[in-house]
């Protein structure tokens, strides 16, 4: 493979035209998509017209005028387009973290409701041990806040089938983020959702690494409850509002309890313009709204879901698979003499759109790679992580990028001072 034959991809590329859409850096290769987004092309525009017209003109009464209270809804209803659900099983509210803490309070609530299929109490939160940390954290918090009733246990990523026959019914609720986000390695959600409801066990997926990037088909898996974020492969920008799944045979569950969802906020009462001081839930997907949501940021979310929405999914990941297995293959072709690791899954059908190498100075190299306008990120303790967009890197891009990790690596360019100083975000 040379880098002719990668412009004659480019060139042939059904979905080069996408990144025209994207308002990026010149003499850039960003390959940090499964961190940040890129920024689209429509977006300032779009948040300049909430700004100046919406808010600076319309004031209060954009609330109805433009529509700013359906928001959440509507754009979750996007969302839902991506993820293999209902319009009215997604919305947009507040952050991952805070919507995990929701589904998982509501997961074991409904399991206190439901019949057992053995005398054994089921105490177990089961995740994998290298699951995204505030997945992990507030799994803790909860089950501490719970009294200690529940107990969070931890197997490796391959070890989570038989961590469910070995446990059983004692499993309450399956915690698993699909794609892993230090290795890319992509979990099957549906047999696993399969395995752990035969078990009488609910599950919650964290779809950060999915959405936007990867086939998700929560309906057809039977997923009960899901997470995400919109700043990665959505392009919403940085700290863009979350969404929440919750399938509709849960919401239907949930019609009669007042406190399923234990963040009983304002905006997801039944009337919160009647100003009761007793809470009442909104029907559905509704009372998972907690606080006032951002419009501004939902805004640029949603200009951010339609360039994903603009391309389509299955398209995204054909071409995912492409750059990925090219870069796999580009990097230990050129860089045998290195130290480099492939730490992702070599088979595609098991890693999300991302490639991560392991080295013993990852961070060094990073920088000097950022120092050469390609932009990956670090995750500790050994990690060169480079996500691939599919709607804005191209089959050059992804070569030039190999090109120039095989540079720093043959240069030792990494021993350079200024790349040793850790910095705050990494």
């Amino acid at each position: 493979m040379t880098r002719n034959d990668c412009l004659a991809r480019d060139a042939a590329d059904p979905l080069a035209p996408h990144r025209a859409a994207f308002a990026l850096p010149p003499g850039v290769i960003y390959l940090d998509g499964n961190s940040l987004g890129a920024l689209p092309a429509t977006t300032a525009a779009r948040v300049d017209e909430v700004v100046r017209q919406e808010w600076g003109r319309g004031l209060i009464g954009s609330w109805n005028a433009a529509g700013w209270i359906d928001l959440p809804a509507r754009v979750g209803a996007r969302i839902a387009e991506l993820i293999g659900a209902q319009a009215e099983e997604v919305i947009c509210a507040d952050s991952t973290s805070l919507n995990l803490f929701k589904v998982l309070a509501c997961a074991l609530r409904l399991q206190g409701q439901r019949p057992q299929l053995s005398m054994r109490e089921r105490r177990i939160i089961l995740s994998e041990r290298g699951n995204f940390p505030t997945d992990l954290y507030m799994a803790q918090g909860l089950a501490e806040l719970l009294g200690g009733h529940y107990e969070l246990q931890l197997v490796g990523f391959d070890e989570v089938p038989a961590a469910l026959a070995r446990l059983g019914e004692r499993v309450a609720v399956l915690l698993l983020t699909h794609v892993n986000f230090a290795t890319g390695a992509m979990h099957h959600m549906a047999s696993l959702t399969e395995l752990a409801q035969a078990k009488g066990a609910l599950t919650v997926w964290d779809l950060a690494h999915s959405a936007g990037a990867v086939p998700v088909d929560l309906g057809a898996a039977r997923a009960d409850f899901a997470v995400g974020c919109g700043y990665k492969y959505l392009n919403g920008g940085p700290g863009a509002p979350a969404f929440v799944y919750v399938a509709q045979r849960h919401l239907a569950a949930m019609a009669d309890d007042a406190f399923a969802q234990p963040l009983s906020g304002w905006l997801g009462h039944r009337a919160p313009f009647d100003f009761v001081p007793q809470y009442e839930p909104a029907p559905g997907i509704g009372r998972f709204v907690v606080g006032t949501p951002s419009i501004l940021a939902l805004a640029a979310l949603e200009c951010g879901v339609e360039t994903v929405l603009a391309a389509g999914v299955p398209a995204l990941r054909a071409k995912s698979v492409a750059l990925t297995e090219l870069f796999i293959e580009l990097v230990e072709s050129r860089c045998q003499e290195s130290e480099l690791r492939l730490a992702s899954p070599r088979q595609p059908a098991r890693r999300g759109s991302q490639v991560c190498f392991a080295h013993p100075q990852a961070w060094p190299v990073m920088q000097a790679l950022i120092g050469r306008g390609v932009i990956g990120d670090f995750r500790a303790p050994d990690i060169l992580r480079f996500g691939f967009a599919p709607l804005y890197v191209s089959y050059t891009d992804t070569w030039d990028a190999a090109e120039a990790l095989r540079e720093v690596l043959a240069t030792r360019a990494h021993e350079a001072p200024q790349y040793a100083q850790r910095k705050a975000v990494t």
